[in-house]
């Protein structure tokens, strides 16, 4: 890879790990964790989208798009494995409660 190429992936990886992290609220991980989640987000977006048809277009705003969902979907993941406010707390507790 390219010194340009590399630029590139790292500025969509901070970019699209900054607006998943708007997306689903309340997971801000700094500029490191952002990198670490859009890079990740690259891939699974990049690996997933396609299978479900999805084509978000090509060049850099693309891969920002493909990015950011991919992250956003991995944020969600996360924070359901680690049992940090899914669902459940966005509907003050009674979604899913047996009366």
């Amino acid at each position: 890879m390219s010194g340009e190429g590399l630029l590139i992936l790292l500025i969509v990886g901070v970019i699209a790990g900054w607006l998943a992290g708007q997306i689903v609220e309340g997971t801000g991980l700094g500029l490191i964790g952002d990198l670490v989640i859009g890079v990740a987000g690259a891939f699974i977006g990049g690996l997933l989208l396609p299978q479900l048809g999805v084509h978000l277009g090509t060049g850099t705003l693309g891969a920002i798009l493909n990015a950011t969902i991919g992250a956003a979907l991995l944020l969600f993941l996360i924070r359901l494995v680690r049992g940090g406010g899914g669902w459940r707390s966005r509907f003050g507790g009674h979604f899913g409660r047996r009366w």
